[in-house]
Protein backbone atom coordinates (compact mmCIF):
# COMPACT_ATOMS: atom_id res chain seq x y z
CA UNK A 1 0.00 0.00 0.00
CA UNK A 2 1.67 3.34 -1.32
CA UNK A 3 2.18 6.04 1.78
CA UNK A 4 2.16 3.54 4.43
CA UNK A 5 5.22 3.07 6.85
CA UNK A 6 6.48 -0.09 8.35
CA UNK A 7 6.46 -0.54 11.59
CA UNK A 8 9.75 0.20 13.21
CA UNK A 9 11.53 -2.73 15.36
CA UNK A 10 11.29 -2.46 19.08
CA UNK A 11 14.61 -2.09 19.79
CA UNK A 12 14.58 0.89 16.68
CA UNK A 13 11.37 1.91 19.22
CA UNK A 14 13.24 1.66 22.20
CA UNK A 15 16.41 3.55 20.88
CA UNK A 16 14.49 6.72 19.38
CA UNK A 17 12.68 6.56 22.68
CA UNK A 18 15.43 6.80 25.02
CA UNK A 19 17.18 9.07 23.16
CA UNK A 20 14.43 11.80 22.91
CA UNK A 21 13.71 11.59 26.50
CA UNK A 22 17.16 11.51 28.09
CA UNK A 23 17.66 15.20 25.70
CA UNK A 24 14.27 16.22 26.93
CA UNK A 25 15.52 15.80 30.91
CA UNK A 26 18.65 17.26 30.05
CA UNK A 27 16.49 20.17 28.39
CA UNK A 28 14.91 20.29 32.38
CA UNK A 29 17.90 20.19 34.04
CA UNK A 30 19.09 22.81 32.41
CA UNK A 31 15.77 24.99 32.41
CA UNK A 32 16.28 24.65 36.51
CA UNK A 33 20.05 25.37 36.52
CA UNK A 34 19.37 28.70 34.17
CA UNK A 35 16.46 30.77 35.11
CA UNK A 36 14.67 32.12 32.49
CA UNK A 37 15.72 29.58 29.82
CA UNK A 38 12.58 27.89 28.50
CA UNK A 39 11.71 25.06 29.49
CA UNK A 40 10.31 22.09 27.38
CA UNK A 41 6.44 21.40 27.45
CA UNK A 42 4.80 19.26 30.53
CA UNK A 43 4.90 15.75 29.90
CA UNK A 44 1.21 14.46 28.70
CA UNK A 45 0.01 11.33 29.89
CA UNK A 46 1.35 8.13 32.34
CA UNK A 47 3.74 6.99 29.66
CA UNK A 48 5.51 10.42 29.05
CA UNK A 49 5.52 10.73 32.96
CA UNK A 50 7.41 7.13 32.94
CA UNK A 51 9.81 7.92 30.60
CA UNK A 52 10.92 11.91 32.17
CA UNK A 53 10.38 10.61 35.84
CA UNK A 54 11.59 6.78 36.12
CA UNK A 55 13.72 6.11 33.22
CA UNK A 56 15.67 9.22 32.81
CA UNK A 57 16.66 9.94 36.26
CA UNK A 58 17.75 5.98 36.66
CA UNK A 59 19.60 6.02 33.47
CA UNK A 60 21.57 8.80 34.27
CA UNK A 61 22.12 7.53 37.59
CA UNK A 62 23.88 4.20 36.19
CA UNK A 63 27.59 4.30 36.66
CA UNK A 64 29.17 3.86 33.21
CA UNK A 65 30.29 0.09 32.52
CA UNK A 66 26.76 -0.51 33.41
CA UNK A 67 25.00 1.74 31.12
CA UNK A 68 27.99 0.26 28.54
CA UNK A 69 26.86 -2.92 28.91
CA UNK A 70 23.11 -2.63 28.63
CA UNK A 71 23.98 -0.90 25.34
CA UNK A 72 25.98 -3.71 24.06
CA UNK A 73 23.45 -6.22 24.52
CA UNK A 74 21.10 -4.62 22.56
CA UNK A 75 20.34 -5.18 19.05
CA UNK A 76 21.05 -2.34 16.62
CA UNK A 77 23.64 -0.05 14.73
CA UNK A 78 26.06 0.50 17.78
CA UNK A 79 27.24 -2.97 17.34
CA UNK A 80 28.11 -2.89 13.65
CA UNK A 81 32.08 -2.75 13.52
CA UNK A 82 34.24 -1.53 11.09
CA UNK A 83 36.58 -3.35 9.15
CA UNK A 84 40.00 -3.59 10.06
CA UNK A 85 42.45 -1.08 8.46
CA UNK A 86 44.50 -2.37 5.71
CA UNK A 87 48.18 -3.62 6.06
CA UNK A 88 51.01 -1.15 6.26
CA UNK A 89 52.91 -1.58 3.08
CA UNK A 90 56.31 0.32 2.11
CA UNK A 91 56.29 3.84 0.82
CA UNK A 92 55.61 3.26 -2.61
CA UNK A 93 58.63 6.52 -3.41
Amino acid sequence: MAGSRARPSFSRWLRENSQHYLLVGAHEQIARRYPGTRRPRRPHGALELAWLRVFAPVYRALPWPLRHRILRAMPGSHRQTWAPPPERREPAV
